[in-house]
């Protein structure tokens, strides 16, 4: 199903709203039952699963004596493991605990076992990330060699190919496509292009559009595209009335503008729409580390067919997605360290708002972008769980290390201290990112 026949009936509030529940859900489960299932094999009781906060919604008791329950606030969720003063397992509640079963609290658990389960979290958040790569590589495969159309995307007129689905392709212009690193920017722009491809064995010149017509393949949330409208699949066929038949021509125009305002002409399913907006300076990570600003309107380009696909076995599908991982954290490390030493714009920060509508459009733009986002998504709390503040995981794992070298537990008095430093720099930072998605940068 096409999600966006589910905005009209849904409402805008509505479908972002639930894009965000249900994102945000899954992860925090993964991540709490990170906490709950290491801390149960290592022999810490808990009482408490909760995915959400505040008044209970539904709840149960299992065998081992623990409530599971959903709360009305999806903002989050906790384990509370025997003996927690809190949710955040920080202090005692109080109440005696005999002793041998003074182990089952996470207080009285040895050392590894405390580490453990604190760790399990954001590494559960890491493995959802890498099974949902690695799954979603599986699903869709890898384009076969040689390149082979499964589908041609529907294209105004003026873009007519005799390019057939099975259609092998050996050359575009000429350029051979067996060889390594075919850029096909070296291709001049022409309204028809030669395609040499095999059909049903034999060899044959057949015409076809630019291979990267101006078609939307993919729209930035909460980009300039996103705002005004743009969907996948549109085609832009001219912008301030200058007609384009290459995705290439939108790119040099875009930014030779410098972020001047554009008159689009769009091609939407046989319809012709006008859309008016202005390209935004936009933080690109680079390969090599760093980040590019450029000028952008949130729209991917890509070829006017989509390719068939070999399959993807599941362990170099594996090892794929711990490669997505890690280019994921090490992205989102660097944006954040060029964000705190001014490098690029704050605006690479996003909070709740800013993950809401990234989380609705994403659903709009089907299930395997969705769950895509979720990856990241996940991938983000993990790391995040994992900075060294006090009431973080992180921070839980500092106190730990404390506890390693100097053979003692913090004070608890200096425990209350750092939590509430904690809390209080948590606090700050969502409030920025919440200004920051609805003030500085909307």
């Amino acid at each position: 199903m096409d999600m966006t026949t589910l905005l009209p009936s849904l409402g805008g509030g509505l479908f972002t709203l639930l894009a965000f529940v249900v994102s945000l859900s899954i992860i925090v489960t993964i991540h709490e039952y990170g906490h709950y299932i290491v801390g149960r094999w290592s022999g810490i009781h808990a009482e408490v699963f909760s995915v959400g906060f505040g008044p209970v919604l539904l709840s149960r008791t299992d065998k081992r004596g623990t409530v599971w329950q959903i709360a009305a606030l999806p903002l989050g969720g906790y384990v509370k493991f025997l003996g927690d003063a809190n949710a955040a397992s920080v202090g005692s509640d109080g109440k005696e605990v005999p002793g041998r079963d003074a182990r089952h609290t996470m207080l009285g658990a040895p050392l590894w076992a405390r580490a453990a389960t604190v760790a399990a979290g954001p590494l559960f958040n890491f493995a959802l990330t890498i099974l949902i790569f690695a799954g979603y590589l599986m699903w869709v495969g890898t384009p076969s060699d040689p390149t082979t159309v499964k589908r041609v995307f529907d294209l105004p007129p003026q873009f007519a190919t005799e390019i057939q689905p099975g259609d092998a392709l050996v050359a575009v212009d000429g350029l051979d496509l067996n060889e390594e690193g075919v850029q096909f920017d070296s291709i001049p722009v022409a309204a028809s292009v030669d395609y040499t491809v095999i059909r049903d064995g034999a060899e044959m010149v057949v015409s076809g559009p630019y291979p990267v017509p101006p078609r939307a393949s993919g729209v930035t949330p909460r980009s300039a595209a996103d705002d005004a409208g743009l969907r996948i699949g549109d085609v832009i066929t001219s912008v301030n009335g200058q007609p384009i038949i290459a995705f290439r021509e939108l790119v040099d125009i875009v930014t030779a503008g410098n972020g001047d305002a554009l008159s689009l002409e769009v091609w939407r399913r046989g319809d012709m729409i006008d859309v008016e907006l202005a390209p935004r300076r936009v933080d690109l990570p680079l390969p090599e580390g760093g980040f590019e600003t450029r000028w952008l309107i949130g729209v991917n380009g890509d070829l006017f067919f989509s390719a068939a696909t070999d399959r993807v076995g599941p362990f170099e599908a594996l090892w794929i997605g711990v490669q997505q991982l890690w280019r994921t954290l090490t992205v989102s490390l660097s944006g954040l360290w060029h964000v705190v030493t001014g490098a690029i714009s704050t605006c690479n920060i996003s909070g709740p708002v800013g993950i809401a509508e990234t989380s609705s459009t994403m659903a709009s733009q089907g299930a395997g972008n969705f769950i895509l986002f979720i990856a990241s998504l996940s991938a983000a709390v993990g790391l995040l769980n994992l900075f060294p503040i006090p009431i973080l995981d992180g921070g839980h794992l500092v106190f730990h290390a404390y506890e390693a070298v100097f053979r003692r537990k913090p004070t608890d008095a200096a425990l209350r201290v750092l939590m509430a430093a904690g809390l209080a720099l948590i606090l700050t930072f969502m409030i920025f990112a919440i200004l920051n998605d609805i003030w500085f940068c909307p």
